[in-house]
């Protein structure tokens, strides 16, 4: 396979050296600093996989509409528009966005998505994360991925954080509380607390080694596949 990376912080870096460990190639590697350079190339790779920031995106969205090459993003931290900038590319290429390419957590996503509708009546729902002191975003994209995995009509209103005398807990919120330092790669945890009784779900991350082995797997899978936007759900449990 033949990669265009965008992206020379960690996992970017990560992504190469596994790549190329793997007998890859990589056609070309941008970061911040000449992402511009982007533009002059042609259809020079198989994908481009994208582990940058969101401010990057206007640059990748050019080069995907002009040259119909694969996109797989990792990127975090999107606003809505831009995410809806991300989805219309499906029009002009195979793309598949997820916050967290690890099978752990795919397989968290549909256990929490099986158990929260039992539960929510019942019981408070509250999700932790955690990461190294370098995170840029709060809470993480894996945060609100599993948020949505857990509230997918969106009935609950998230709380981020607490402070000061607000009164008791409503029934119709869902904390969210975000931790960062040291090294952490990821650790999250989602806590189902009812009336004498409580039930967690924690996905620790050792390295970030998950994420680019999982990360390269979906890449291979992206070409030949007919332009639109991928799930990554769908892709890894045959639906």
């Amino acid at each position: 396979m033949r990669y265009i990376l965008i992206g020379r912080g960690k996992m970017g870096r990560l992504i190469q050296e596994t790549a190329q460990a793997a007998g890859d190639e990589i056609e070309a590697a941008f970061g911040r600093k000449d992402l511009d350079q982007l533009g002059k190339l042609g259809k020079a790779a198989d994908v481009v996989i994208d582990f940058s920031r969101p401010e990057a995106l206007p640059e990748i969205c050019s080069y995907v509409r002009r040259t119909g090459t694969p996109l797989l993003s990792g990127t975090t931290g999107f606003s809505s528009d831009q995410m809806r900038q991300l989805e219309a590319l499906g029009s002009f290429a195979p793309v598949l966005w997820s916050a967290n390419f690890s099978l752990g957590v795919a397989v968290l996503y549909r256990a929490l998505a099986a158990v929260s509708e039992v539960l929510k009546p019942d019981f408070d729902i509250e999700l932790t994360e955690t990461h190294h002191n370098q995170k840029a975003d709060a809470p993480s994209g894996t945060a609100k991925l599993l948020l949505e995995a857990i509230d997918p009509a969106h009935a609950l209103t998230p709380v981020y954080g607490r402070e000061g005398n607000a009164g008791r807990r409503r029934k119709d919120e869902v904390g969210v509380h975000a931790l960062r330092g040291g090294t952490v790669a990821g650790t999250h945890t989602v806590h189902f607390l009812g009336p004498g009784e409580e039930l967690e779900f924690t996905h620790r991350a050792a390295s970030r080694q998950i994420f680019a082995g999982g990360a390269l797997h979906m890449a291979r899978l992206l070409p030949g596949k007919p332009n639109g936007v991928y799930d990554l759900q769908k892709i890894l449990f045959g639906e």
